[in-house]
């Protein structure tokens, strides 16, 4: 079996022109693996069986090379030493590696850094790209987060895309690729990255792509280039384009709930900035984009599947720990396993069951400080079996005041009925929605079930505060049904 740089090295040859006779001399490949390779058009991971074996530091390299990159703008006297970095991964990110890790992986850094070139103006022909990310702050359901966005420029025509994500992963990159490929409608030819990536870095003449990043770029049939170190110059049209975005689209701090459907409308209001003259060629920007889109490759018969795995260990109450710091719930039973199988993605974290099917989808959280996700609907089951750790549930912070005033209050098997009310809903509406439904059904000191499904369905269907003429009424219903109108058996 050859491995992603011998594949993506026979693609590139093919996409150059060469034959496939030509490109078994050039390798050494038989024709046959080289045919097989060549119309093989997914690459993408699959669920794995067993557990994936990496290196310990391949999770922190990003981070590594963040503090890296803000030495540059301080005193050289002042910067990380190998023994800094292993301190900081250490107390602050949940390194459990050792020392000599670290050191060897900055010494082949610090070696590739050495090279210093001089700025020349560069010529780009239509279809080229350019990608780097840039840093912003936005009001993420009302709350303000320092987030991420990667801009895709291309040079020829000064157009560019950007998308928002959490951090600057592969995954990250990957996505963001990926879904502006299929907005403009074809793959560039070739890519350009800064040489300090969540991708891949050159160090001296070798290539180091991450994994994710290699199958998916044979999976989309395009060339990379790395830049040299400290040479920004030679993608200096995203790095322009960067501060751009950030003026002309983050100014003020935009908000938004749901950061999937915020980065669909990103791409289409790129389309205001392409009505505008090119900086050098005064052409519309839009018209110059017109030669780059025909010099696209086609898009791949099927998206790729964005998503790294990984065999995690859960701890004792059953939760799996990623960059050291971010938290995500599995399910009670998985407490103590050592192999459960988490899909690392852009926007989120997903657990598997042995099987290999979906248990549970969390958003990915990105930062330094600690995170704790969960998703009661796997803990409700249990719980509704375990009354007694109500008082220290996760659950109970989560309920509205009221409710959990009344469940405290609760005898034990009564609680045990409500809780198992509360698992119900929760499968059939959602955990919010059921929540929702028990408040506004807890009357005169109990909950009627009945009330509580009635409420659930208004909530997840029309809206318990939809307006009469937005469909049938309902008045007749809710006289009929609700808690306000009449009283009821309960709990």
């Amino acid at each position: 079996m050859l491995n992603m740089s011998q594949i993506n090295h026979i693609k590139d040859l093919h996409q150059s022109g060469y034959r496939i006779s030509e490109i078994e001399k050039e390798t050494g490949i038989d024709h046959k693996t080289i045919s097989k390779y060549i119309s093989q058009e997914d690459f993408s991971n699959e669920v794995p069986v067993k557990h994936q074996h990496v290196s310990i530091l391949d999770p922190f390299k990003p981070t590594i090379t963040s503090w890296l990159e803000e030495d540059k703008k301080h005193w050289y006297k002042q910067r990380h030493t190998a023994m800094r970095v292993f301190n900081r991964l250490t107390a602050e990110c949940g390194y459990k590696g050792g020392y000599s890790i670290v050191q060897r992986y900055l010494k082949g850094v610090h070696e590739d850094q050495k090279k210093q070139h001089g700025n020349q103006e560069l010529v780009w022909e239509p279809g080229f790209a350019q990608v780097d990310f840039g840093e912003a702050d936005f009001y993420e359901d009302n709350k303000c987060i320092r987030k991420k966005y990667l801009v895709v420029s291309f040079p020829y025509s000064n157009d560019g895309y950007c998308q928002v994500f959490g951090g600057e992963t592969a995954e990250c990159v990957c996505q963001g690729l990926q879904d502006i490929f299929w907005y403009i409608g074809g793959v560039p030819p070739v890519l350009i990255f800064d040489n300090a990536t969540g991708v891949g870095r050159r160090i001296k003449d070798v290539i180091h792509e991450s994994d994710i990043f290699s199958r998916f770029r044979a999976h989309c049939h395009f060339q990379v280039r790395f830049c040299n170190p400290a040479s920004g110059w030679e993608k200096g049209n995203v790095e322009r384009k960067v501060g751009y975005e950030r003026s002309n689209l983050f100014v003020p701090a935009p908000h938004y709930k749901d950061i999937t459907g915020y980065n669909k409308t990103l791409l289409v209001e790129h389309e205001t900035k392409a009505s505008e003259l090119h900086y050098k060629k005064q052409e519309e920007i839009s018209r110059l984009f017109e030669a780059d889109k025909a010099a696209l490759m086609e898009l791949p018969s099927k998206k790729f599947n964005v998503c790294r795995y990984e065999q995690l260990a859960a701890d004792g109450y059953g939760k799996i720990c990623l960059d050291g710091k971010h938290y995500y719930s599995t399910c009670p039973e998985y407490s103590g396993r050592k192999d459960v199988t988490v899909g690392i993605r852009a926007h989120f974290i997903d657990i598997y069951d042995r099987a290999g099917n979906l248990l549970v989808r969390h958003g990915r959280q990105f930062g330094a400080d600690r995170t704790d996700s969960s998703d009661y609907s796997t803990t409700l089951a249990v719980l509704s079996h375990s009354a007694g750790a109500w008082p220290n549930s996760g659950v109970r912070k989560e309920v509205t005041d009221p409710l959990r005033e009344y469940m405290d209050g609760l005898p034990k098997p009564v609680l045990r009925n409500c809780l198992t009310m509360m698992n119900e809903l929760t499968g059939t509406y959602g955990f919010m929605a059921a929540v929702k439904a028990m408040d506004m059904a807890l009357r005169d000191n109990r909950i009627s079930s009945s009330d509580a499904k009635i409420i659930a369905e208004r909530i997840t269907g029309y809206g318990i505060d939809t307006p009469s003429d937005s469909g049938p009424s309902l008045d007749a219903y809710d006289k009929a049904f609700l808690p306000a109108q009449r009283g009821g058996t309960g709990i």
